[in-house]
């Protein structure tokens, strides 16, 4: 490993007292860190906790604790008995000698304990996952607060890093994309080519702690609550604006939302009969209580008439028998009120007829509401629907051109600024009836990302269409790519690059999901100076065409005189 890496580390060397890569294993043991005043000061992360100076040949437990290597060495060979643990090189110090890579190697590992905290359950972890299951899995695809560095940013899937590992030469990669390019693509590093095989990667613990210790928001539009990366799976298992499927009629609604909808607007929720107070035991979908209540009508009318009687009988007078003595003088006043008793009588059962009346209104409008409530979701699924396919028409309509209009651009350019992470993704269209669907994928890199510093990225993704079936997999053809100059001046100036397919990529392959997670493109497609220098934002709005060419007339676009450049493909 550290002969891989020689050209990465050479810069970051030290001469006379500031390195040991030359000292004698014994000696070594004897030199503690950077006793040196920083400027400035020192971050207490760089500093080894063993002699309270900065680290000098920084390495790594498992745990994620740093030490320089010395100090750590002596006191594991200081306490008899005591737990060993095995070391990493940390990012930039692998240029180290052999006898003090034989001394890491020959540490056994058994600091789980100590990184119990720092695990994160479902897909804050792929811990536990298959080896296969969790290289398809890429870094954390959600919104920090403040900004993500781009330090913890992955080169491949530019997003935060997940189960971060480190190469020998210093770069740091989601442990999933850096797996998988090392398969795809070959036995280097993405960044700087060095040579890299898959026994080379070592974790990252330190910064997959200081990554789950981030603050991110909810995901979930309308929430503001905002947590560690560690919590944010919890959060969102008891969100009340995280998106739900109701497990009777799949409907999506967010959670707030599901118990109005169960008991209001399911349409295959188990609901109990309306005279379920009255003896009625049966328990049909809601679907079905309309149709329930007009076949069992009569078993209801007499399962009420039973409960009228029954409250008759709890209301009759009391036998007179073994009744206490009553004074005689009292008896004219009773008798005076004896004429109103009969009127209060046939009042009463006159209110009475009247709620029994008005009780089954209300029952037949409650049937009547809950019938119309199921048609009126009905009609917005419908549409829905056809939403979609008028959507699906119009992306066939396209023959393969399509202007894709992104307004509020300055809104976008202002988050950019902001380092927030800025990615838009087009509606699919078609490259023909039938045809092949895409869409592309709008890219505003940030200020500090690596390489590509304030540049626009942009890339095609293919998608699931209605004639995937009948077409010819690995795509092939050719994709011009234009950002519009919308000036009126006789001459415009378009920035514009073509592409050809690569079939072998997975970026053409026929996607098995709605959209195909790895797009082809560039990743410096145009810089931000050079759309400012220009008409290519207008009232707002930033034109983006995309014209394809499937391989029968990728001629066509060859003899315009565009020569195709290098692309970056599976991003």
């Amino acid at each position: 490993m550290a002969s891989s890496c020689s050209a990465a580390t050479k810069d970051d060397s030290v001469s006379g007292t500031a390195s040991t890569g030359n000292l004698s294993s014994s000696l070594m043991e004897e030199i503690q860190g950077y006793d040196v005043e920083f400027d400035p000061p020192l971050e207490s992360k760089y500093e080894c906790p063993i002699c309270l100076m900065a680290l000098r040949e920084a390495v790594q437990t498992p745990c994620g604790h740093r030490f320089c290597k010395a100090c750590i060495i002596k006191s594991i060979r200081a306490i008899d008995n005591l737990v060993t643990m095995s070391l990493l090189n940390c990012e930039n110090s692998c240029a180290s000698s052999q006898s003090e890579s034989d001394c890491c190697a020959a540490m056994a590992s058994s600091c789980s304990a100590a990184t119990k905290d720092d695990s994160v359950s479902g897909t804050a972890s792929t811990g536990n996952l298959s080896s296969s299951l969790m290289e398809e899995i890429q870094g954390y695809d959600v919104e920090f607060d403040p900004p993500l560095e781009s330090k913890y940013e992955c080169p491949i899937c530019l997003m935060a890093l997940r189960e971060a590992v480190q190469t020998p030469c210093g770069h740091r990669f989601c442990k999933a994309c850096i797996i998988k390019s090392i398969r795809d693509a070959g036995h280097k590093c993405p960044v700087d080519n060095e040579i890299l095989l898959e026994t080379q990667l070592f974790p990252d613990n330190f910064a997959k702690r200081e990554i789950l210790s981030l603050t991110v928001k909810c995901p979930n539009k309308g929430c503001l609550h905002k947590m560690e990366l560690r919590h944010l799976e919890i959060h969102d298992q008891n969100c009340p604006l995280a998106n739900v499927i109701c497990e009777y009629c799949n409907t999506m609604l967010i959670r707030e939302q599901m118990p109005n909808h169960y008991d209001l607007d399911c349409p295959t929720a188990p609901i109990p009969c309306t005279f379920s107070t009255f003896g009625c035991h049966e328990k049909m979908q809601r679907i079905h209580l309309a149709r329930h209540l007009q076949e069992n009508t009569q078993s209801h009318m007499r399962m009420l008439a039973q409960a009228v009687q029954s409250l008759n009988l709890a209301l009759a007078p009391v036998p007179q028998r073994d009744m206490l003595p009553y004074d005689s003088a009292s008896l004219p006043r009773v008798s005076g009120c004896h004429p109103e008793v009969p009127n209060f009588q046939e009042t009463i059962q006159q209110l009475e007829g009247r709620l029994v009346i008005q009780d089954h209104q209300i029952r037949e409008l409650t049937a009547k509401m809950e019938t119309q409530s199921m048609y009126v979701s009905e009609l917005k699924r419908t549409i829905r629907t056809l939403e979609d396919k008028v959507a699906e028409i119009e992306a066939q309509q396209c023959n393969g051109i399509y202007i894709w209009k992104i307004g509020n651009f300055g809104m976008h350019l202002k988050s950019q600024e902001e380092e927030k992470p800025v990615v838009i993704h087009s509606p699919g269209f078609y490259t023909g009836k039938p045809g092949y669907k895409l869409c592309m994928r709008l890219h505003l890199q940030l200020p500090t990302a690596q390489r590509c510093a304030n540049y626009i990225s942009l890339f095609v993704h293919t998608m699931q269409g209605e004639y995937d079936s009948h077409l010819p997999w690995p795509f092939q053809g050719t994709i011009r790519l234009t950002i519009l100059d919308q000036s009126e001046a006789p001459i415009r100036q378009n920035h514009e690059e073509i592409m050809d397919a690569k079939p072998e990529l997975l970026a053409f392959q026929r996607p098995t999901i709605p959209r195909n997670p790895k797009g082809f493109g560039y990743v410096t497609f145009m810089h931000l100076e050079a759309l400012r220098q220009r008409t290519f934002i207008k009232d707002d709005t930033l034109l983006v065409r995309c014209e394809v060419s499937t391989r029968f007339d990728m001629g066509s676009l060859r003899r315009e005189g565009f020569q195709p450049r290098s692309t970056d493909a599976g991003v």
